[in-house]
């Protein structure tokens, strides 16, 4: 596999729909077309993404190595989780005051639970892999039971979402270049188009279940969530090898720009707040989805551009290599 090129176009693919997807989510209790594109988009963007993470993941556990993850990413969650409730102050929007710097804000709880990962993949690598995977889906299973595990520490996210990026750990190339075998691309298809019919036609669907940030008692389901969480962990897990075996392995013009994906991440909910809050768009046509999903697209070129990476280098990275090439 021509891995830089295949991964990036992924992290490409994949940071769109999570603009896309903040993008649409205020329209989906108004319009049901909506309501499935984002569902369907939910069942796999996240999963798919932390099985990336956990394929790039080193876990040597050393003190250097568990340095360079908090400079990596536990500072820039501290200093965006200030920058975005003074953010959310001016813009007027009412939960802008977090109950602790552990709540974290909107997106930025992947920070937190990216670093819980590789802190708990320092255990989970010493077992053999399908123990180890066996035991985090248990416990992703277990901790639904739990009604006060939830947003707070993004808790509950890092141990149900835990399974997708040991997977990702274990996997090998080899392994991966499985899903480009015609009969996975085949049976991605079908797969991919069923879910989205299922999702359409059944009943009001708890986005809950795939945000993984509460209780099963918070979701309806005190007694049998955890048969309903397996059932999305089987789903989910489809729908990664689906999409990913439709990622082309060649390289593009714009394929660097996959390398980038956290700047996206970071600094696009500036934007998508803003716009919810003045009220920018509406969606009552499909040329209205069409016009989000463009602007979603110029979102991520915008932000992860060569100017825009310079700016907000120092916060998001502590350097300002870029910004020091172009002064000196």
């Amino acid at each position: 596999m021509k891995r830089y090129a295949y991964f990036d176009n992924a992290k490409l693919l994949l940071i769109f729909l999570v603009v896309f997807g903040h993008m649409i989510q205020p329209f989906t209790n108004d319009v049901s077309g909506v309501n499935t594109i984002y569902t369907w988009i939910y069942t796999f963007h996240m999963p798919a993404f932390i099985f990336l993470a956990g394929f790039f993941a080193k876990g040597s556990g050393n003190k250097a190595y568990i340095l360079k993850l908090a400079k990596k990413l536990l500072i820039p969650y501290i200093i965006f989780q200030v920058i975005y409730t003074g953010y959310y102050f001016l813009i007027g929007k009412d939960d802008w005051l977090v109950d602790s710097i552990f709540y974290p804000h909107w997106s930025l709880w992947f920070l937190f639970s990216l670093f819980c990962w590789h802190m708990l993949l320092i255990f989970f690598k010493k077992l053999p892999p399908i123990v180890g995977i066996l035991l985090a889906v248990q416990i992703g299973l277990l901790v639904g039971y739990f009604g006060h595990i939830g947003h707070s520490f993004s808790l509950s996210r890092t141990f149900v979402f835990f399974p997708y990026f040991l997977l990702g750990y274990w996997i090998t190339v080899k392994q991966l270049s499985w899903v480009k075998h015609k009969a996975v691309k085949i049976f991605s298809l079908v797969f991919v188009i069923g879910v989205a019919i299922a999702i359409h036609y059944a009943p009001d669907i708890n986005a809950g279940w795939l945000l993984a940030s509460k209780s099963y008692s918070d979701l309806g389901l005190p007694e049998y969530g955890g048969f309903a969480r397996f059932f999305i962990y089987l789903t989910s897990t489809l729908m990664v090898v689906s999409v990913l075996a439709w990622i082309p392995r060649r390289q593009f013009k714009f394929t660097l720009l996959g390398g980038r994906t956290l700047y996206v991440y970071l600094l696009h909910g500036f934007i998508i707040q803003y716009a919810r809050q003045a009220d920018l768009f509406k969606v009552d046509h499909i040329v209205d989805l069409f016009g989000l999903a463009a602007l979603s697209i110029a979102i991520v070129f915008i932000l992860s551009s060569r100017p825009v990476q310079g700016i907000s280098q120092p916060l998001i990275e502590g350097r300002m290599s870029i910004l020091r090439k172009y002064v000196y």
